[in-house]
């Protein structure tokens, strides 16, 4: 497949991934073809030291998932992985070759490099750290090339080009996740009570909304309707808001739908609102009719679900402290935001959470 070729097939198939997890492993399947690369690693978790905290991983080869192989080397190998801590230099969103990641000696006699990396048949793959927001830490690592010639220089551009789109998926994959609404339809999702959810059509019209996003709208706090066409204020953050709808929402010939991301300020002085934008659909399927071309998410950090910690404590069997914790874990919260919100340290936090995990017969988070 010729890479360039390929791009709009990959991207349709990374937003559908973006709105169903069904799609992920046929996505990074096509990204395999087009690139030439033998599978693929995501891991989404907290930066711990030179490491990281994994709270997700997912290895495919092909579309085929390989847990025991993403588990061992999680076991085995990232504990004493020399070259990771160095991904932490690089800059966000740099595509670094496996290889330069060790130095000559560590090339020849790091156990994390010749069978963690080997053994995943990746030792000569790309690796790059997509940040995301709430301090997680997305890394995603192609395997690598298939071809005798090695990496070919139209792979390696149609790889940095996809980078965005590849964090976009999953930011919102989170999100949705954090209002409860993974494996919703369309329709589904305008009945969920913890996110806003809008559908656009492909003038940038607002077709429908749920009681959320309506009531976000209805304030105008940093985020209206004008005309039935989302809005934004102040004037630069509708700036970045009109380019992120028209992207997701290109005129026929103008090019290939791509979603985004953007936070909205309020002049309530609240935290600012953070807006996935999404394609939905075929954008030549609509025949001229007023259909949702677009799913616009909108996530207020201020309206997510609280859970009793006395309840949790009952249920569980935890102390007061843990019980509290494990609810504001459960909320989606961060390590830092349950310190700040219970008055401990981020370590005495931590610590807590092994309590947890061990009483509850949990590997992590």
């Amino acid at each position: 497949m010729n890479p360039l070729d390929a791009f709009d097939r990959i991207l349709a198939s990374l937003h559908r991934a973006a709105l169903d997890d069904a799609h992920w492993p046929a996505a990074t399947a096509l990204i395999e073809e087009a690139c030439g690369a033998s599978g693929n690693v995501l891991v989404v978790g907290e930066r711990s030291g030179g490491g990281m905290r994994f709270d997700f991983t997912r290895l495919l080869y092909r579309g085929e998932p390989r847990p025991d192989l993403a588990r061992e080397y999680c076991d085995l190998y990232h504990p004493r992985d020399e070259g990771l801590p160095r991904l932490w230099e690089r800059s966000v969103g740099q595509l670094v070759h496996v290889p330069d990641m060790y130095t000559e000696e560590e090339l020849r006699t790091s156990p994390a490099y010749n069978e963690g990396w080997g053994r995943r048949h990746a030792e000569k793959g790309w690796i790059t750290r997509l940040d995301c927001r709430d301090g997680l830490s997305v890394v995603w690592a192609v395997g690598n090339p298939v071809a005798t010639g090695g990496w070919q220089p139209a792979a390696l551009r149609l790889l940095a080009s996809l980078l965005p789109h590849v964090r976009h998926s999953v930011r919102v994959r989170q999100a949705l996740a954090g209002a409860d609404a993974v494996g919703a339809g369309l329709t589904d999702l305008l009945d969920n009570r913890h996110l806003g959810v809008l559908h656009v059509d492909r003038r940038g019209r607002v077709v429908a909304g749920n009681a959320h996003a309506l009531a976000v709208l209805r304030r105008g706090d940093g985020l209206f309707d004008e005309g039935g066409v989302l809005r934004a204020s102040p004037a630069a953050d509708d700036d970045r808001l009109q380019r992120l709808v028209g992207r997701a929402l290109p005129g026929p010939g103008s090019g290939t739908p791509a979603g985004g991301s953007m936070t909205v300020r309020r002049g309530s002085g609240g935290g600012p609102l953070g807006l996935h934008v999404s394609p939905v659909g075929d954008g030549g399927a609509d025949f001229g009719g007023r259909r949702v071309a677009a799913l616009v998410l909108v996530v207020d950090p201020a309206s997510r679900p609280r859970i009793d910690p006395e309840w949790v404590s009952a249920a569980l069997g935890l102390t007061a402290s843990e019980g509290r914790a494990a609810a504001l874990l459960a909320e989606g919260r961060p390590v830092r935001e349950i310190a700040a919100a219970s008055g401990h340290r981020e370590s005495y936090v931590r610590s807590l959470l092994k309590q947890i995990y061990k009483k509850e017969a949990l590997p992590r988070r």
